[in-house]
């Protein structure tokens, strides 16, 4: 799957290089995975409070995929502690909103609340208005996912307002992560402003995968408004941007990705499986092996997630 370097080399060349330089590990032992406790004290050992947040959550994650819930929990409590002091906003806003939507994600209502609470300090630092509405929208998505629905009115009406701020050839992308936050909130009523200024904004759009994905995020907050029609018409539209993207491959793959959610909240789950079956023949061709790996597994959740509905 990962892109990789094929030399074909003469037979003769190939089977000198296979005597004079043996496999490289024949015969040695894989080293042993690190326990959690030994993960845990390297995670105190980086040099910043925010790193030291960023290995904390990871290793929560794996605790939790393991269903060591305690644990889990116990090590996102540990995170949340490194990044209760001053530092950074630029760090430490994501870094906290990252945090509160795994404690969410986890069932834990109070430490979600702490976490989001801190981050909107830190987020009211950064001065780059489209900063700040992405980190705001994505933190009020989190907010009704932890049942808090007043304070994610707030936080995306914050996210808005940050957008609008926004230098004009940023504006679109800023509106378009409010757009989606407001859909993922279940709150796209409170979303008719944001789409007209977004759908302003997306008019001046040449980049295609830009223009896709703010079309498709229009679409989204239509969508859930019952305006099926107009919103198929834009994702028409998104999707024409999008397969106009020849390369890179990374930027073909997250335009269908955001055109083909949009068209399954739209109803249309079949369009929207072929759309993810395009994006991860793209993704598949992303050279850089980290994100190729990032785009694939998003990819692919989202098909085997829409497949299963399709199933039922």
């Amino acid at each position: 799957m990962f892109a990789g370097v094929h030399v074909r080399l003469p037979l003769s060349i190939a089977l000198a290089a296979a005597v004079l330089f043996p496999a490289v590990g024949c015969g040695t032992k894989k080293k042993p995975a690190l326990t959690i406790a030994q993960r845990l004290q390297k995670a105190e050992e980086e040099k910043t409070p925010d790193r030291q947040a960023a290995a904390l959550l990871k290793i929560a994650r794996s605790q939790f995929a393991k269903n060591d819930d305690a644990g889990a929990k116990e090590t996102a409590t540990k995170a949340l502690e490194k990044l209760r002091g001053d530092g950074d906003a630029s760090l430490f806003a994501p870094r906290l909103v990252e945090l509160a939507g795994f404690l969410a994600e986890i069932g834990e209502r109070k430490p979600t609340r702490d976490a989001l609470g801190l981050a909107t300090g830190q987020i009211d630092a950064i001065t780059d208005p489209a900063r700040k509405a992405k980190l705001y929208a994505e933190a009020g998505a989190i907010a009704k996912a932890n049942t808090d629905s007043a304070l994610a009115k707030e936080l995306l009406q914050k996210a808005a307002d940050a957008a609008s701020g926004a230098e004009e050839r940023f504006r679109a992308d800023a509106l378009a992560a409010v757009a989606l936050g407001y859909t993922r909130s279940g709150m796209a009523d409170a979303a008719s402003d944001v789409v007209v200024k977004l759908l302003d904004a997306a008019k001046t759009l040449e980049e295609p995968r830009a223009k896709a994905e703010s079309l498709a995020a229009a679409a989204g907050v239509l969508a859930q408004t019952g305006k099926s029609k107009d919103a198929a018409q834009l994702l028409a539209d998104a999707e024409s941007a999008a397969k106009s993207i020849e390369r890179p491959a990374e930027n073909r793959a997250y335009a269908l990705l955001a055109v083909a959610l949009a068209t399954s909240g739209n109803g249309d789950a079949k369009k929207a499986l072929a759309l993810l079956k395009e994006a991860d023949k793209a993704a598949d061709k992303v050279a850089e092996p980290t994100s190729q790996k990032k785009i694939v597994d998003k990819v692919r959740s989202t098909m085997a997630d829409l497949e299963k509905k399709l199933t039922k």
